[in-house]
């Protein structure tokens, strides 16, 4: 899924135009390059969030899919009910910790007694309303909220100043000796506004070392 709600090409002009040190860092790395990952429900992505939390992508997938499996009857994945009505054994003997099955079942309890909005609702919300409802579940913070807001309904002004890795790449990327704090963060990244999912999608580029050679023409 590639579709965004804002012109990337349009996003990059204002950045460049904005900040000529991100407008170097956008040279680098290269065209906008953000893939959205479906979601099939606002249940299905806050609880895989859940599951994938302070693991690996290799074994939260392996949790993942054993909790999948549980439920073979859902096609389309388990659903609140099918969580409210498994076991606390079946659960943790899939992988779950013990602080993540407390999280399931909150989100599930939440989504059955429509305190959380549906994934269509959510599209409708602004980022802080919508991270507000979504940081009231178990287990879910500001900073999986904004994940949420990023990755799976492409914001376009999301700047998560407690990623420590964004932290890290501005440092590098602008020459700090130290790692900005977030409040820092938040005040040099008001520049960026209204990209600042962009402006972060490609510091994280440079930190993870996907940038293109200097020879190569910019975008």
């Amino acid at each position: 899924m590639t579709d965004f709600a804002f012109s990337p090409r349009r996003a990059i002009t204002h950045l460049r135009r904005a900040d000529p040190a991100l407008a170097a860092v956008i040279d680098s790395v290269g065209p906008f390059r953000l893939e959205l990952k479906a979601s099939r429900s606002l249940f299905g992505a806050l609880a895989e969030a859940i599951v994938y939390q302070q693991l690996s992508t290799k074994a939260a997938a392996t949790i993942y899919g054993r909790v999948e499996a549980l439920f073979p009857h859902a096609r389309s994945g388990f659903t609140p009910a099918d969580i409210a009505g498994a076991t606390d054994e079946s659960l943790r003997g899939v992988g779950l910790s013990r602080a993540k099955l407390l999280a399931l079942r909150d989100l599930a309890r939440r989504v059955a007694d429509r305190e959380l909005p549906t994934l269509e609702e959510a599209i409708l919300l602004d980022d802080e309303a919508l991270i507000a409802r979504l940081v009231a579940v178990r287990g879910i913070g500001r900073w999986s909220a904004e994940m949420f807001l990023m990755f799976r309904l492409g914001r376009p002004d999301v700047l998560p100043v407690d990623d420590y890795s964004l932290r890290k790449a501005y440092a590098a990327v602008f020459r700090k000796r130290k790692l900005p704090s977030p409040e820092t963060l938040q005040r040099a990244g008001e520049k960026w506004r209204p990209y600042r999912t962009v402006a972060s999608w490609y510091l994280w580029q440079m930190l993870n070392g996907n940038s293109r050679p200097k020879s190569a023409s910019p975008p």
